[in-house]
């Protein structure tokens, strides 16, 4: 944050704010704001309130004589207008633990994944309005796209899963992808043997079907 000035004329020059084109009402706000900075400091902590305040009074300034006079960048102040009150502090607390942003838990993973299952049009921003009004955490958009890969939950791969063959089609399928070659029919028994018969005797007729076997022994004489 810039330095605080001596004067609060001298702070209306570093905003680019001409006295004279300011109403009654905005020299008595920007008056009370001054003297803010001047009891409470310059920190970011300090700031961050009179600037939450002073970009959603109505004051009528412009975003980018706020930034000035805050000394913060003008993209900054766009941020911080788009904050709700109690966004701005869960930004300050942040900060106060290290990072300017919440921490995604593992345990988010589940409703996050159901969320995406029951919107799966939703946009990345629309995810993180999600976490944020399910858990009070505001996250960055590198620090989602990271917590979504490692559960498995980016886009890519829930298209890889979708795309996936269940298993009963890969069973149904070989290597490849072709069509395993159906069963053999079962093989049916051969022929007979066939009986080897020494040369000079009679080749033996086989026995009619369903008859009983010719009797092997002589029948006794009269």
């Amino acid at each position: 944050m810039a330095a605080a000035v001596d004067s609060y004329e001298g702070w209306l020059a570093r905003g680019q704010l001409p006295e004279h084109r300011l109403r009654p009402e905005q020299h008595t706000l920007l008056r009370a704001a001054f003297r803010f900075r001047q009891s409470q400091g310059t920190d970011y902590y300090s700031s961050r309130i009179l600037g939450h305040f002073l970009l959603h009074c109505g004051s009528g300034l412009k975003v980018a004589a706020i930034a000035r006079l805050l000394g913060i960048s003008r993209p900054t102040a766009s941020r911080q207008q788009a904050l709700s009150a109690k966004q701005a502090i869960q930004q300050a607390h942040h900060r106060l633990d290290g990072r300017p942003y919440g921490k995604l838990l593992p345990r988010y993973a589940g409703p996050i994944a159901e969320f995406l299952f029951r919107h799966p049009e939703a946009s990345r921003a629309d995810l993180i309005d999600f976490v944020d009004q399910t858990f009070g955490v505001r996250v960055s958009r590198i620090a989602l796209y990271k917590f979504l890969k490692k559960f498995g939950l980016d886009e890519a791969t829930r298209q890889a899963a979708a795309a996936a063959p269940t298993p009963s089609a890969t069973a149904a399928t070989g290597r490849g992808g072709a069509a395993a070659p159906p069963l053999p029919p079962p093989r049916s028994e051969g022929p007979a043997a066939v009986p080897f018969v020494s040369q000079g005797q009679p080749v033996p007729t086989p026995a009619p079907p369903f008859s009983a076997r010719a009797r092997s022994t002589r029948a006794p004489s009269c």
